[in-house]
């Protein structure tokens, strides 16, 4: 084998190796709290529920994962999943759901906004869309705290009309 080539081969071998290793252990059903965060850290929120514990893990670029452990009444995993998702959103629903249900089911929002017009709290996930569209859902509240709509659409943060000051050239 040439020297260019074995070059190429141990550096791709090198960059595999070490994306191997940055990448997290798997969480599995029944490991223990104390294993879920030597897998994965602390976790960047913690919510009580009524069977236990949600360790959840705001994750990727901007956002757009967040992992929900949910631990029962022992301190054990019982679910572990990626729950921006329009599967897991369609869960959600408007005129039944509030704060708390959301924050057990989607996690904290990565911004909140207030819609003084149609006095609505809105909380903001940045997700992929089908796991190919960066997107943005925002589900609205009322002041009782009840899901009063949801909405999505594309993220501006990937408009590269919006970005100053870039976009004013792309035109």
């Amino acid at each position: 084998m040439s020297r260019l080539k074995s070059a190429t081969l141990v550096a791709i071998l090198t960059t595999l190796s070490a994306c191997a290793s940055i990448m997290p252990q798997p969480v599995n059903v029944g490991d223990t709290a104390t294993e879920v965060i030597t897998k994965r850290g602390q976790p960047s929120h913690r919510v009580k529920d009524a069977s236990g514990e949600i360790l959840e893990y705001a994750t990727g670029p901007w956002g757009q994962r967040t992992y929900m452990a949910k631990l029962d009444a022992s301190g054990r995993v019982t679910s572990f999943q990626q729950v921006l998702t329009n599967e897991v959103f369609a869960t959600i629903k408007e005129g039944q759901a509030n704060k708390d249900s959301v924050l057990r089911t989607i996690g904290h929002p990565s911004e909140t906004s207030y819609l003084s017009l149609r006095d609505l709290e809105v909380w903001s996930y940045p997700y992929k869309e089908s796991g190919v569209w960066n997107s943005m859902m925002h589900v609205h509240f009322d002041r009782a705290g009840i899901v009063r709509q949801m909405m999505n659409g594309p993220d501006p943060r990937y408009d590269p009309d919006k970005r100053f000051p870039f976009g004013m050239f792309l035109r």
